[in-house]
């Protein structure tokens, strides 16, 4: 077969696989005074930028993460141009094995930035040129820096949305395992943070537990509505070279593309969703914090922070801070920020793209890091957290805990529930007059109250008949607790942690599992990892 032209029946071949620490959070100061000829600007102008308009308009300081998703686009980009006859088989091989040395030079962090970098996009496009002569002009043809970039924020959030719905289940898991440990504990409930009705302790954990899982619904979803491949949508109209974007969305794993390129290059939708389903775990985590910070307090101390997780006073020496919980309260008003500012970005502007939008990523990238970094941290803690048993044994013996059972007890004896109310109402009035608790009512002081109450009135007021009596699903019963813990064992016991997602399929060859990126996602920033680049 000559160069240039195509075999339909010949598969693409792999592209590279992203590497670990592909987005490490590198960050460096760029002064420059022009732009080199070959970024966007030349040939329409006949000046170069001002210095300051090239400070304020450059990305690169917080887009190079992008870096290996970038990549992974152009390398994809490649095969379809050579897969529409567009690049020979020689050009196409000669700008990939450019794609890659770039990709070596970027993880190993030698990569030689330039004054004229305007963005990760533009800084790869130079280098490949650099290195491979004049060919590297044509790798921009067919695509805009509009389509490369959502594809590139589309295969960002792939990766890390996974790494998200991971660590929610390793949060789970934390919790699952101190539930089963705890199973006999019993502990107050509350409404409006007063006592009310007694619960098992492992009970209250799973609360936790159902509400990550429909953190981990949402993450899914979202990823499932973010995964549709936009490249080939040009600026804005498409392109005009004869480029199959479903060969390019099943080399990158994409089960669809977008169906109408001025949405495709202007939708930011996805990220709005991202940081709405990120603010949503905060709002969880925060609502953890809370909880253990008031039962960490001397007041409560029913569970003790693990030391390497606190923090103590620079002035009174035996203060023991929950700072780690107070911190993660605080960083939840900053996801919640980010997500109203890109709802405010996206408000008021037309289709289709608007420059406006080079404002999604740094909010992004910021939340995604608190986030993930919130629920490591939190995952640790919840593993080490001590259950102080002694105190929550003693919560449950006093605060009119079984005054709901009294009311049900008259209500099994034939009383409306609204009279059974006021009924118990009064006896509780007349023991906290006295000073004492229900247990140490006689049947003679509760039939003057009233007569429906019986000898079996006092059998009911036990802690423990409290709880297994709420034995309907859902409730707090031992029986039904001890289910809900074998049901979550099995269900987090799944491995390896992975959402379930549609399969692509290959390119050239429809029907067989996708290319690999799908499945071996980048780690890198999801991990927290950072560093320093060179520029």
């Amino acid at each position: 077969m000559t160069a240039g032209t195509h075999d339909p029946r010949r598969r693409a071949r792999p592209l590279v696989k992203p590497a670990p620490g592909s987005d490490q959070g590198q960050e460096s100061r760029h002064r420059r005074s022009t732009r080199s000829p070959q970024q966007a600007r030349s040939g329409r102008f006949r000046e170069p930028a001002h210095t300051l308009v090239d400070r304020f308009t450059s990305s690169l300081a917080f887009d190079r993460r992008l870096f290996d998703y970038d990549i992974q686009g152009s390398l994809a980009h490649c095969r379809t141009l050579e897969h529409a006859g567009v690049l020979t088989r020689a050009e196409c091989r000669t700008l990939i094995r450019g794609l890659k040395q770039v990709q070596r030079e970027l993880r190993e962090q030698r990569f030689p930035f330039a004054a004229s970098d305007e963005d990760i996009h533009m800084a790869v496009e130079r280098r490949v040129t650099e290195l491979v002569g004049p060919v590297g002009g044509k790798l921009h043809t067919g695509r805009s820096r509009n389509d490369q970039v959502t594809l590139d924020l589309r295969l960002y959030l792939r990766d890390h949305l996974q790494t998200v719905w991971t660590c929610l289940q390793a949060l789970q898991r934390a919790f699952l395992g101190q539930a089963r440990r705890h199973l006999d504990v019993m502990m107050p409930g509350y409404t409006h943070l007063q006592r009310a009705q007694p619960v098992l302790l492992a009970h209250h954990l799973l609360a936790y537990v159902e509400m990550l899982e429909r953190d981990r619904t949402r993450v899914r979803d979202a990823r499932t509505r973010l995964n549709v491949m936009p490249l080939g949508s040009g600026a804005l109209a498409g392109n005009n070279y004869p480029i199959d974007r479903t060969f390019t969305a099943a080399l990158l794993g994409f089960p669809t593309v977008t169906q109408n390129s001025l949405d495709g290059v202007s939708d930011r939708d996805y990220v709005a969703e991202t940081l709405s389903v990120l603010a949503i775990i905060m709002m969880h985590l925060s609502r953890l914090s809370e909880e253990l910070i008031v039962w960490s307090s001397h007041e409560f101390s029913f569970v003790e922070l693990p030391d390497g997780f606190c923090t103590g006073s620079s002035m009174m020496p035996q203060k023991k801070n929950p700072d780690v919980p107070e911190l993660i309260r605080g960083k939840t008003g900053r996801v919640y920020g980010h997500l109203l500012s890109i709802l405010t970005t996206l408000k008021g502007l037309p289709l289709s793209y608007n420059r406006d939008l080079q404002e999604d990523k740094e909010p992004l990238f910021d939340a995604m890091e608190t986030v993930t970094a919130s629920l490591r941290i939190y995952t640790e803690l919840i593993q080490r957290l001590r259950i102080r048993r002694d105190v929550l044994a003693g919560t449950v013996s006093s605060g009119f805990l079984l005054a709901t059972e009294l009311a049900d007890y008259l209500v099994r004896k034939g009383v409306a529930f609204r009279e059974a109310h006021g009924i118990v109402g009064q006896v509780v009035r007349a023991c906290l007059e006295q000073k004492i608790e229900l247990r140490d009512l006689s049947l003679a002081r509760l039939q003057a109250v009233s007569p429906h109450f019986s000898q079996d009135a006092l059998s009911c007021l036990t802690i423990n008949d409290a709880i297994d009596r709420k034995s309907q699903i859902g409730g707090t019963a031992r029986t039904q607790v001890a289910r809900q813990l074998k049901k979550w064992a099995a269900r987090l016991a799944a491995k390896p942690a992975r959402m379930p997602q549609p399969t692509p399929p290959s390119p050239g060859r429809p029907g067989r599992q996708g290319h690999a990126f799908l499945r071996t996602p980048a780690p890198g920033f999801d991990q927290g990892q950072e560093s320093r680049g060179r520029g």
